[in-house]
């Protein structure tokens, strides 16, 4: 391997490991409150718990799956021999099997898990998750394969927009952030595989038209829009989470109350070990741990688009550029709604927030990142020699 390469992947992964590091230190810290009785025997039960644990299983996760040629993963002429038509298949299968009463799970007043007993534990897996990351997948594979075909409205890009409406319709209903996240992340990595913008453009009146239709929906969707819009006459209710929010960032001031010293953990702030642990890294950490986060993430995606950049295969460098923009973008929606700079969505932020689902699939992620970093400097001959069948 070239040597800049190696480094260029080493400095990932140490970036990755310490975002994880520094996520299983904040969910412990903000899980560690008065609310919990912990209790050695139902360990899994506990967030905070679980999340320690998760750290090096994803560490595993992650380095088992930079030893897997992304190359593999490449659509094939017959579609039942290519993993990824596979993946794809299996994820709507699960998302459809979450919303079945009695199969899907309900937290929080959604159905978005599927929960897998083994022997006194109980696992949660999240398919929307999956699905993410099988399109995310997908959509590069398919830009490799077809090329300039790709700006063929009638044979790549309805098509493949029909299936990504199939995907976030199933997703939409229990999950608006998820969904709309999706369908973002694809138009990103269709622009980006070659597309036309004008039929881009076509999609904006039925996108708008769902859009709608999704608010209206749910009325706490609705209700969420319109205290983001008047934020002082809900400050109380629909605006509460995101004030608490805002007073946590605020009160840890430059440097911090000091790791596990934070009080908006102990029932002022919901979901603080979830979609708003940022906000307990800004009061414990202050704005120096916030910032380090912040520069952690900036980081990678300069690293990440720095392998895309270098790989000369056409996939290794879609599928590069989509794990990079799909963490990125995720990490700067979940910031933007923690500073209430955007309206709540309930999207976690990557290698941060507590969940088993988006940390293993992520750190998966991120290990295919590392396999095209360490095959982009053999160049184009032997990218376009792996077989495309078998």
């Amino acid at each position: 391997m070239n040597e800049s390469r190696g480094r260029l992947a080493d400095y990932i992964t140490m970036v990755v490991v310490f975002l994880m590091g520094t996520g299983a230190v904040m969910v412990f810290s903000a899980g560690a409150n008065l609310s919990y009785e912990f209790e050695l025997q139902h360990f899994y039960d506990f967030p905070a718990l679980r999340q320690v644990f998760f750290f090096p299983l994803a560490v595993v996760v992650l380095l088992a799956a930079s030893c897997i040629d992304y190359r593999f993963l490449r659509l094939r002429e017959v579609w039942w021999r290519s993993p990824l038509a596979w993946a794809l298949l299996v994820s709507i299968a699960l998302l459809i099997a979450v919303l079945l009463p009695g199969v899907g799970t309900q937290i929080n007043q959604a159905r978005r898990w599927l929960r897998i007993s083994v022997a006194q534990v109980s696992i949660s897996f999240q398919p929307s998750e999956l699905a993410k990351w099988t399109i995310v997948f997908f959509l590069a594979a398919v830009g490799a394969k077809c090329g300039e075909g790709m700006r063929s409205y009638w044979r790549r890009f309805l098509p493949l927009w029909a299936l990504i409406a199939v995907v976030c319709g199933l997703i939409v209903r229990e999950d608006f952030g998820t969904a709309a996240f999706i369908a973002l992340v694809s138009f990103v990595m269709l622009v980006v595989a070659g597309v036309k913008w004008w039929h881009v453009l076509t999609l904006l009146p039925p996108g708008v038209a769902g859009f709608i239709a999704a608010l209206f929906q749910a009325s706490h969707r609705l209700g969420r829009l319109t205290a983001f819009l008047q934020p002082e006459k809900y400050s109380d209710t629909i605006m509460y989470q995101a004030n608490q929010s805002l007073i946590a960032i605020g009160s840890g001031g430059l440097w911090g109350k000091g790791l596990g010293q934070g009080i908006c953990k102990y029932g002022h702030l919901p979901e603080d070990t979830t979609d708003f642990v940022f906000a307990i890294v800004g009061e414990e950490l202050g704005l120096a741990g916030t910032t380090g986060v912040l520069l952690l993430f900036i980081l990678f995606v300069s690293l990440g688009l720095a392998v895309a950049w270098r790989c000369r295969d056409r996939f290794g460098r879609l599928l590069a550029t989509g794990i990079v923009l799909t963490i990125g973008l995720q990490a700067a929606l979940n910031i933007g709604v923690v500073t209430v700079v955007l309206p709540t969505k309930g999207i976690p932020l990557p290698f941060i927030s507590a969940g088993g689902t988006s940390t293993l699939l992520s750190a998966a992620a991120v290990g295919v990142l590392l396999n095209v970093a360490a095959h982009s400097d053999r160049g184009s001959e032997e990218a376009t020699s792996y077989p495309q069948d078998s």
